[in-house]
């Protein structure tokens, strides 16, 4: 009944009969059906409001909405609202039978290591014999059932369906992505969150965000929602750490490499074998390599523990995990023994810290070669910087697309190419074709040189004019070794 999922949503006024029944929510008037409520958005691209007329001839028995139709239609009811976002959140809620409720749900946000962080926790859990269902950029699964992801965070409607199929398959513990996008659009308004981690903040969605304070404080308002049941933990080494759980009333806790912490790591050792490290002086070997990777294992670490497992039995299982597809992958080539590195890193700070991590991998003479690009319709602003890092740490670095979307692809480039000074320029090479750019690095590496393919990681794609086109870093990397080795 309509007014069952009106709970907790900020009304302004109800014209109609709220006894009605409803069959579907929706937030694109495309999939309305017969006893439909269409709840009309405003977006970055379209406003729901310019809809609603077609909602209704398609079969919308109600209306949600900021704003109210200048012509209302007799028989449909209408609810006008403070957020359409949060309603559509907090109505999915109802509407799907408050599924968060029926598991234990945990949010990861930050800027890089989300998709790290959530991956491990479900693999960790999944481990000691939980029923897990996982929300992430790289796919979304129930339990053992694997499901497409088309964004970090879906939007309010899908993530309750999907909570629904997960608590109904027998998932007690939900491991989810929280995007700064999703937090500020309300996708995850009315979700009741066992717990959140906040990993780190760098500049990035300044496409979307106004300014970094901006997108700082989007992060932080997920913090500020959590209620007294929940736990928080934080990065005690992010500058913005302390920040994020400023206003919170969850518990809280922090994760540090270099202070004192509740949850405190120590690296003895970082080869490409994995990492040797202390977690609160109880020395583990992990399969995961790099500095970054430490802080991700505090991270899941710190969780476990808030959600009451034993300590001991969590440091056993996590020394046998292996990483989240596309994060630090790599592959060796057989015989000129040229390591090939695979990485998501899309944000200059992702790029430095996989950068660094090489960097203290190298044992000798070998040369970096990093092959990086930049998104297309995206900040822009990180792109003189992203070349930057590349040549700070790269002896060659070869600038390419990477999701080009509606952009020209050069002009991408001219623009990661004003971060390149006049000392750094004789070994940068642009090459817009992802596909030779990535030849190109392997013909110029000698024998134990490390290539850095930057910016995809598991993307199975290449967005280019609008269009989708099959293209796998991974697999592009495999076959240039091959025709190498011939």
């Amino acid at each position: 009944m309509l007014q069952d999922l009106l709970y907790k949503v900020s009304l302004l006024k109800l014209v109609g009969d709220t006894t009605i029944a409803i069959n579907q929510l929706a937030i694109d008037s495309r999939v309305v059906t017969k006893g439909t409520c269409f709840i009309a958005l405003r977006g970055t691209t379209a406003d729901g409001h310019a809809f609603i007329d077609k909602a209704i001839e398609l079969g919308a028995v109600a209306i949600v909405c900021e704003q109210m139709p200048a012509q209302l239609v007799q028989g449909i009811a209408y609810i006008q609202v403070v957020n359409s976002g949060e309603a559509a959140g907090f109505m999915a809620h109802n509407f799907y039978g408050e599924p968060s409720a029926r598991i234990k749900l945990v949010g990861v946000t930050g800027t890089n290591g989300k998709t790290t962080i959530a991956t491990l926790l479900w693999k960790l859990f999944s481990a000691l014999g939980y029923t897990c269902g996982l929300i992430s950029t790289i796919r979304n699964q129930v339990g053992n059932e694997v499901l497409s992801a088309t964004h970090t965070t879906p939007d309010a409607i899908s993530i309750n369906a999907l909570l629904q199929k997960m608590a109904d398959a027998g998932c007690t513990m939900v491991f989810m992505e929280c995007s700064s996008h999703a937090i500020h659009q309300h996708r995850i308004s009315g979700l009741q969150f066992a717990g959140g981690l906040f990993s780190n903040i760098s500049h990035d969605h300044l496409d979307y965000h106004h300014s970094f304070d901006e997108y700082i404080a989007v992060k932080k308002s997920w913090f500020s929602s959590l209620p007294s049941t929940a736990f928080a933990i934080s990065n005690a080494d992010d500058k913005r750490g302390a920040v994020m759980l400023q206003n919170t009333i969850a518990k809280k806790y922090y994760y540090s490499l270099k202070t004192l912490a509740d949850f405190k790591g120590k690296i003895l050792d970082n080869s490409l074998q994995g990492l040797h490290m202390t977690i609160n002086e109880v020395e583990v070997y992990f399969r995961l390599i790099g500095e970054f990777n430490a802080y991700n294992l505090l991270a899941i670490y710190a969780a476990a523990i808030c959600l009451g497992e034993e300590k001991d039995i969590v440091l056993q299982v996590m020394s046998s995990l292996d990483g989240a597809e596309g994060r630090f992958e790599y592959q060796v080539s057989p015989q000129q023994k040229i390591m090939g590195i695979v990485d998501y890193a899309h944000t200059p700070d992702a790029l430095l810290n996989v950068l660094a991590t090489i960097k203290k991998l190298r044992q000798g003479n070998e040369q970096v070669i990093t092959v990086v690009g930049c998104g297309g319709n995206r900040d822009k602003t990180k792109r003189p910087v992203m070349a930057e890092v590349a040549c700070e740490y790269s002896d060659r670095v070869i600038l390419t697309s990477d999701n080009p979307r509606n952009e020209d692809p050069l002009s991408i480039l001219q623009d990661m190419q004003a971060g390149v000074n006049a000392a750094a320029k004789k070994k940068v090479i642009a090459i817009a074709d992802r596909k030779e750019a990535i030849k190109t690095a392997v013909s110029l590496a000698q024998q134990q040189d490390i290539i850095l393919i930057a910016g995809k990681g598991h993307e199975k794609y290449q967005e280019i004019a609008g269009q989708k086109f099959d293209f796998d870093d991974k697999q592009v990397l495999n076959e240039m070794f091959e025709l190498l080795e011939k």
